[in-house]
């Protein structure tokens, strides 16, 4: 197996979009309360590992039922370009899928102090179906991104799942509100966008194999559909910081505002594989928002 083909199978580039809600909640967790630093290094190598994986298993998934094919529109990556085989793939995603439990159980442990007790027993049972949903986007008998489910599974375990889940470890299961489910609904809209736009670029070659979201709207309405989840993330990120006594700096995250209309922008005035510069365009400024608002709420500890 080549290491140039394994990095490139990996995605690198998805990884800001993963980290962006769990960095928020890392964030948010630090302003609240005081927050272990290796538990929060855990978290976020539990988190590439499942980025990692989740990516490794598309590909092998999409490969195998035959949507990666010539006519693809995106780029081509260690398996579908032709410098690895389905088997290696098949040993890489196996590591992967160590690398997670190993992570995942590390974080718990060191959080909690026990995997006997019944939250990080929760905890465990919660990363054993982040790790399956990783993995059955594409593979397996019935896989969910094949039936235009992908935008669910993006909304919880992006969004709701890492800035809850977290926020939740890093203060090990205490302080936990209703108002963190805003900027968690917020970064779950942002990375279905996400999603979206890649879903709106693929929509002729992924007809033959696939349905999704955007298949099902058609282009038109599918660009309204990326314009409604941008101005709901941005209506959740508005409503979180109206709770929680708002000073100035708790609005440094308003400064990626210009970036997100670029975004709009340029959906609304690109299709096929020109909108492919609007998917690192809104994953960079979901991960710049997400890290402007952690600091924003933290920059009164120092």
């Amino acid at each position: 197996m080549k290491a140039s083909a394994a990095i490139k199978s990996m995605r690198l580039r998805t990884l800001p979009l993963s980290m962006a809600g769990v960095l928020l909640g890392i964030l948010l967790a630090v302003a609240d309360w005081k927050v272990d630093i290796y538990v929060a290094i855990l978290i976020v190598l539990t988190t590439v590992s499942l980025q990692i994986l989740s990516n490794l298993s598309n590909e092998l998934g999409d490969v195998l039922r035959g949507t990666d094919t010539a006519d693809r529109q995106g780029p081509k990556y260690g398996l579908n370009g032709g410098g690895m085989t389905i088997k290696e793939m098949k040993v890489l995603i196996g590591g992967f899928i160590g690398l997670c439990i190993f992570f995942g159980t590390a974080m718990t442990w060191r959080a909690f102090g026990t995997l006997l007790d019944l939250t990080p027993i929760m905890v465990l049972v919660l990363g054993a179906a982040a790790i399956a949903g990783a993995m059955k986007y594409t593979l397996g008998h019935n896989p969910y991104g094949y039936r235009a489910k992908g935008d669910i599974y993006v909304f919880l375990f992006f969004g709701l799942v890492a800035v809850l889940g977290a926020y939740f470890v890093c203060t090990r299961g205490l302080g936990l509100h209703w108002k963190l489910l805003l900027p968690a609904a917020g970064i779950g809209c942002f990375s279905v966008g996400v999603l979206n736009v890649n879903n709106i670029r693929d929509m002729e070659t992924d007809r033959a194999t696939r349905t999704t979201v955007a298949i099902k709207l058609g282009e038109r309405k599918a660009k309204i559909y990326q314009s409604v989840l941008i101005g709901l993330g941005w209506v959740c990120m508005i409503a979180y910081c109206l709770l929680c006594w708002p000073s100035w700096w708790h609005w440094m995250w308003a400064l990626t505002l210009p970036l997100y209309i670029l975004h709009l922008r340029g959906v609304w005035t690109r299709s096929g594989k020109a909108l492919d510069p609007m998917l690192p365009l809104l994953v960079m400024s979901t991960f710049l928002l997400s890290i402007l608002m952690g600091i924003g709420f933290c920059v009164f500890l120092f």
